[in-house]
């Protein structure tokens, strides 16, 4: 039989039955957009964290820290000898020191980090409002919202704003470590917000304390060419004594708990889809059952075993189909609706919106053939069993 014929015969249900195909198409698409839609929640949780903190340079940068400084330090010597190891593109160091903030009549407590401009875009660090320092002797400071609490100040409000800062450094005499208090007179320009409502920290330019011949790094962000010389590189720094590690560890942490997760989302939907796939194998019974003198006739005049069985099998299948088409309309639509709600009440509450669901191209097309083969395994049987009919038993059947 040509397969033209074979899908006119296939199909006919579909005009004939509108009402049980339509509800068995409705069933499946409801199973699907189940999947589809805990799936994606999963996928855009994912996205959303490495979103928040990695780039692709963040990727290829270790962090080298001091176990003990007292034994061994990240000296400018020894950030050049790191510099120098192969396949090292590029450093970056860091000095943590407590310090004060003064903005107007109010001085704040925290944490001072200076750095060059490069440790931001090695860290995967992005300003929430304004801009980083672009130079590493520029008068710029950039603060983070916590400290921004600390003197009534919404991000908006606070860019364009000098202030002044003390640095506290520690100072070894042969008794005791003492604290050295430094008041820089110059004014900052708070150019920069970074987002963070715990900790209350300000970033400046290394270069602008030169002057105070600070020797020693607290941390020291290393760029490898390539990712595949990170064990390498990683490997020759841990033996100079230092402690190293990366964000990308991190984020293969990440990808498999969140792994774990989108299966558990995806059982969850599947179990909506199993009670799908169950409704639509019933009704290929049905229409077996329906259709069983029909298939005596077909026999009768000469009709292929295979044709008969290949008939009920792509009729099952265009259900699978469109119940995948059905469920990304109903996967994507419903997580359409509950990230605006999201929004909206996130919105109301002075949050920032967000996008919760992520559905990749390939995981769309995959639901498409995922459907489809659950529509092709439902109806294989009641296929099989219409193949096997014997043709007298078929036409006494009533």
């Amino acid at each position: 039989m040509k397969f033209i014929h074979l899908f006119k015969l296939s199909t006919r249900t579909f005009r004939s039955r509108t009402r049980r195909t339509f509800l068995t198409v409705f069933g499946v698409a409801i199973g699907i957009g189940a999947v589809l839609f805990l799936v994606s929640l999963g996928y855009g949780l994912q996205k959303m964290m490495l979103e928040q903190i990695t780039t692709s340079e963040a990727l290829l940068t270790l962090d080298v820290t001091s176990p003990k400084a007292e034994i061994i330090s990240l000296s400018p010597d020894i950030t050049k000898e790191i510099s120098e190891i192969e396949n090292v593109e590029e450093v970056s160091p860091l000095i943590v020191l407590g310090g004060q903030v003064t903005l107007g009549d109010l001085t704040s407590d925290t944490s001072i980090f200076s750095c060059y401009p490069s440790y931001f875009r090695l860290g995967g660090i992005f300003p929430s409002k304004g801009e980083f320092f672009e130079k590493e002797t520029e008068q710029k400071i950039i603060l983070s919202t916590a400290l921004l609490k600390t003197f009534d100040l919404e991000p908006n409000q606070a860019i364009g704003k000098k202030v002044k800062f003390s640095l506290f450094l520690p100072k070894k005499t042969e008794e005791v470590e003492e604290i050295e208090i430094i008041q820089r007179e110059e004014d900052y320009l708070i150019s920069g917000i970074i987002e963070d409502n715990i900790t209350p920290f300000a970033y400046l330019p290394l270069g602008t304390l030169e002057d105070l011949n600070l020797e020693n790094f607290s941390q020291v962000k290393v760029k490898v060419s390539n990712s595949q010389f990170i064990e390498e590189v990683r490997d020759k720094i841990i033996s100079m004594g230092f402690l190293v590690s990366s964000l990308s560890e991190t984020v293969d942490e990440a990808n498999k708990i969140f792994g774990a997760i989108k299966i558990i989302l995806a059982v969850f939907g599947l179990v909506a889809l199993f009670v799908a796939a169950i409704g639509l194998a019933n009704t290929m019974t049905v229409a077996l059952l329906e259709r069983t003198n029909e298939i005596g006739v077909m026999k009768a005049i000469g009709g292929a075993d295979k044709d008969i069985g290949r008939m009920f099998l792509i009729e099952s299948s265009l259900i699978g189909f469109f119940g995948g088409i059905g469920g990304i309309l109903l996967g994507q639509g419903g997580a359409m609706v509950f990230n605006g709600g999201l929004n909206i009440l996130a919105q109301s509450l002075g949050g920032q919106t967000v996008d919760i669901f992520y559905s990749p191209l390939w995981f769309l097309l995959f639901i498409i053939i995922f459907a489809t083969l659950v529509g092709f395994l439902s109806g294989f049987f009641p296929a099989r069993k219409a193949s096997k009919m014997n043709p007298l038993e078929a036409l006494r059947y009533k």
